[in-house]
């Protein structure tokens, strides 16, 4: 591979890495997790996203998330010709399934917190110990 090709187009030289920034990505966790209960609406599932604590997500950062899962097959965006408009998100069977791995690995992370703190303390007290002895 020359150096002009590993230039190019990062989706066609890793795809898969690409796949799994989108569905692992801050705000892509939050919304394939949300939608696994059911569909909803773009404010409805905004509001639900700032009530899991923490910041809450913009109306950009949730267009550009969902329509980037959306692309990926992820999401299904189902779009009512009523006035006002309705718009309805919902996962796929391929987003279905991309947020039940991405919900066990957060419960996992829920599970083994006290363990990564107790990890980090560790670290960071076997680092401190050796910057003091330098």
């Amino acid at each position: 591979m020359s150096v002009s090709e590993w230039k190019g187009d990062g989706e066609a030289m890793c795809p898969h890495r690409l796949v799994l920034e989108h569905v692992t990505s801050r705000w892509g966790v939050l919304v394939l997790i949300q939608l696994l209960d059911r569909p909803y609406r773009f404010s409805e599932l905004r509001r639900a996203i700032g009530s899991l604590g923490g910041r809450g997500v913009s109306e950009k950062m949730l267009t550009q998330t969902l329509q980037t899962l959306e692309r990926d097959g992820l999401v299904h965006r189902d779009a009512k010709p009523v006035i006002p408009p309705r718009v309805d998100y919902s996962l796929t069977g391929l987003g279905r399934e991309a947020a039940e791995q991405v919900r066990a690995l957060a419960r996992w992370t829920e599970q083994r917190m006290d363990d990564v703190l107790s990890a980090r303390r560790a670290y960071d007290e076997a680092r401190d110990v050796r910057s003091r002895a330098s």
